[in-house]
């Protein structure tokens, strides 16, 4: 696997926008086309949900500071960016075999004294822009119309054929448009597997006790050669999911979507995305796809960001 790294050689020396240079002025044009009814829905959920994040990730804490008792007012937030909604940002995850971030960066170029260098710092994505089409597959809706069972703290994977299905139940043709489908050039991805819903239908006990599992599981799409060829194919200007991970997780192959996304491709990885009210008006607008706007955060160095975006229908 991961036969693909070689398009790294194609890169420009200094990009670190990955495929979001497919937002061009020229498709976020079109894609505010999209735009019919004005309806909105934010794609983050709340600062402090998460209550307690997975993977030993630090609790959000916010201070309210008086400047004058009574008549005015500062606040402080204590965050992890990884503890909620957010981007995953190329300097997150490298190709693990060679310890290599995207575009032939290294470790060694943003720690040690570098953390504010430019390279796969997020703060570009924001310099760039980050806004254009969104598309929503329902694979909870979906799996509720057909009587799928699953919980969303099992490592429950969506295949390739199972977003096929979704994308038919939807009316949307899921093949990138080159070969004759609906996606096109710089879309944004976003998969529903029921996670949010699930983390508000449990206690605040059982989503504690599930986010300190050593090993936790979680849903998302699954790892397989299918999922590689159609995520890389399509073009995608970025992917998110509600769940913890985007992929499945923990992976039970040998790599990680992580690894081709991020590090291979430069494609940012939005986990934790609220998709229950976006789900909401794509099912009665009657269509799945919508303009999407996110205002990353312009920290030079940034590993990652909270999404701070909006679906708009």
């Amino acid at each position: 696997m991961l036969a693909r790294s070689s398009k790294l050689n194609t890169l420009s020396r200094d990009d670190y926008c990955g495929r979001l240079n497919l937002l061009t002025p020229a498709r976020v044009k079109e894609a505010a086309s999209e735009i019919k009814t004005g309806e909105t829905a934010p794609l983050d959920l709340p600062s402090d949900v998460p209550a307690q994040p997975a993977f030993g990730r630090q609790v959000f804490h916010h201070e309210i500071k008086p400047l004058r008792e009574g008549k005015a007012y500062d606040d402080i937030y204590h965050m992890n960016t990884q503890s909620g909604t957010q981007w995953d940002g190329f300097r997150h995850v490298a190709h693990q075999a060679t310890s290599t971030f995207y575009n032939n960066t290294q470790s060694t170029d943003f720690t040690n004294g570098n953390e504010k260098s430019h390279k796969c710092s997020v703060h570009l994505w924001r310099e760039h822009g980050f806004t254009g089409r969104g598309v929503l597959l329902d694979y909870k809706a979906y799996a509720e119309a057909h009587g799928i069972r699953y919980d969303t703290a099992t490592r429950h994977a969506i295949s390739y054929d199972d977003l096929v299905e979704v994308g038919k139940w939807q009316g949307l043709d899921i093949r990138p448009a080159a070969q004759g489908g609906a996606i096109k050039p710089g879309d944004m991805l976003f998969v529903r597997s029921g996670w949010v819903k699930d983390y508000y239908a449990r206690t605040p006990e059982e989503n504690a006790e599930l986010a300190a599992r050593e090993n936790g599981t979680w849903t998302g799409v699954k790892q397989q050669p299918e999922m590689i060829d159609w995520l890389h194919d399509c073009y995608f200007s970025a992917v998110g999911g509600d769940a913890p991970a985007f992929e499945s997780w923990p992976t039970p192959e040998s790599y990680l979507l992580h690894e081709y996304l991020l590090a291979l491709w430069g494609v940012p990885i939005g986990e934790m995305v609220d998709l229950e009210k976006v789900s909401e008006l794509a099912k009665k607008n009657k269509r799945y796809t919508f303009f999407v706007t996110s205002a990353p955060f312009r920290t030079v160095g940034g590993v990652a960001s909270w999404l701070n975006a909006t679906a708009i229908f």
